[in-house]
């Protein structure tokens, strides 16, 4: 029976509370069923998508979500995420962490028996794009707790008597369901001292944000995550159990993650390893989230190109403009292309320059 892309279509509907995405894979499930001769079968899931009127239970005690005061809007975002472990490129030693923060929430109760505290506190620090975000998706997908974002920017209000109301609205939702509450943008409370606000009214803020930090439930786990660690409070550093610095990717990292991003698509580079370290030290200090992008549009042109396979000159000309954002100087250009390992062949069938060109720029490169 040809039917399990429906039946994963089905859960992640369900997962996602997604009624309308059920429904439909589902009658594409029947249909299935039908042509293969499984009617009794087919009928049995018909009459539930007839007769069940009630919504999907997963994501139903999420429904009613705190709302700002002033704006009226939404001030969390809740998911149910599926991240594969492919996905997470992570030092070895951090990604070690991460899971001993998982096993320690999935053996809460043998802790809690022998008297021990539960580290179910997580603080994320370190450059943008580093992957603090897709690390609680991550911690959420292997828990299968759902994932209640707030952004704390987004929550600030232009009276600091809100903001504390906003801290406790959302810390009383997710304290009253089993989840994740991710705390994304932390440092933005930090960041109101510059703000010329009065000092007591700001540390009625930060007091709100640590009592609330301090009760919640056993049940749930805290993650908060900053680019700008160095802002905190002494005080809100104490409150998390396991702190942990997501940095920029070194040398074997970024080889890893092209080869996952390029795996995919006719290339000659992955199973090239002079190919492939060139590229990787070009991509050296960059983050997660830029070498991602960077290939992403690489592959997005190849495709509208109709190009057969992907090459080095076709990453490096988005590179090169992800750093520039133009051309200004052709000869810089087909220079940095040279260096850094396009061929010249490659040059002038996948970016279209002429070969009289590179071959005039890279004779006067060796002669310099």
């Amino acid at each position: 029976m040809h039917m399990y892309t429906e039946i994963i279509k089905i859960i992640e509907g369900g997962l996602a509370g997604d009624k309308e995405k059920v429904r439909n894979y589902s009658q594409v499930l029947i249909k299935n069923l039908n042509e293969d001769g499984e009617v009794k079968l087919a009928r049995k899931i018909e009459n539930i998508i007839l007769n069940k009127k009630s919504s999907f239970t997963s994501l139903d005690g999420f429904s009613t979500k705190p709302v700002d005061t002033e704006s009226r809007m939404d001030i969390v975002e809740i998911t149910m995420p599926q991240i594969k472990r492919e996905e997470i490129i992570l030092n070895k030693f951090v990604e070690n962490e991460i899971n001993i923060f998982i096993d320690f929430y999935n053996k809460r109760d043998d802790l809690l028996k022998q008297g021990l505290e539960l580290p179910n506190s997580l603080l994320l620090y370190g450059p943008p794009g580093c992957g603090k975000t897709t690390v609680a998706q991550y911690i959420s997908t292997v828990t299968g707790l759902p994932l209640v974002t707030a952004r704390l920017d987004g929550l600030v209000s232009s009276l600091l008597g809100s903001t504390a109301k906003n801290i406790r609205k959302i810390f009383d939702y997710a304290s009253k369901r089993q989840c994740i509450l991710f705390l994304d943008e932390f440092d933005v409370i930090a960041k109101l001292r510059d703000d010329k606000n009065e000092l007591g009214e700001l540390k009625r803020v930060v007091n709100s944000l640590i009592q609330n930090i301090d009760s919640l439930n056993n049940n749930s786990i805290l993650i908060a995550a900053t680019n700008h660690h160095d802002l905190l409070d002494p005080a809100i550093w104490r409150r998390f159990s396991k702190i942990i610095a997501l940095e920029k990717p070194q040398k074997d990292d970024v080889k890893n993650l092209l080869i996952i991003l390029l795996r995919k698509y006719e290339q000659n580079i992955i199973n090239n390893s002079k190919k492939l370290d060139q590229l990787t030290n070009v991509f050296l200090g960059c983050s997660h989230s830029v070498i991602e992008t960077i290939i992403n549009n690489t592959i997005r042109n190849s495709i509208i190109k109709n190009s057969k396979d992907i090459t080095i000159a076709d990453i490096l000309k988005e590179v090169y403009f992800y750093k520039y954002h133009n051309i200004d100087n052709e000869d810089d250009y087909l220079k940095y292309l040279i260096e850094n390992g396009a061929t010249h062949q490659e040059i002038h069938e996948n970016l279209n320059m002429p070969l009289r060109k590179i071959q005039q720029v890279s004779k006067l490169e060796k002669e310099e």
